[in-house]
């Protein structure tokens, strides 16, 4: 279960780390804060669901969690590595 779960998570992060390729120019001076909020979301996920034990609710709150936490350094990367 948790292997799955693994699994889509994996792919759904490189599902949304290769849709950066298209970006606009507004979208691609916040890079970091996009990769940032996805990998975070993806690692979250994948915690959450490993520490509840493949609950549903526990992946989706870790999923959630990752994202904002990932967002916030994304943005701060974004602001101290200017492009």
């Amino acid at each position: 279960m948790v292997k799955s779960a693994l699994v889509v998570c994996a792919v759904a992060g490189a599902l949304g780390v290769a849709g950066c390729s298209g970006m606009s120019e507004d979208l691609k001076q916040n890079r970091g804060q996009t990769v940032g909020t996805a990998g975070g979301a993806v690692a979250g996920g994948a915690i959450g669901s490993a520490v509840t034990g493949g609950s549903t609710l526990g992946t989706l709150g870790g999923a959630a969690i990752g994202g904002v936490a990932g967002n916030q350094v994304g943005k701060e990367y974004d602001k101290n590595h200017p492009r």
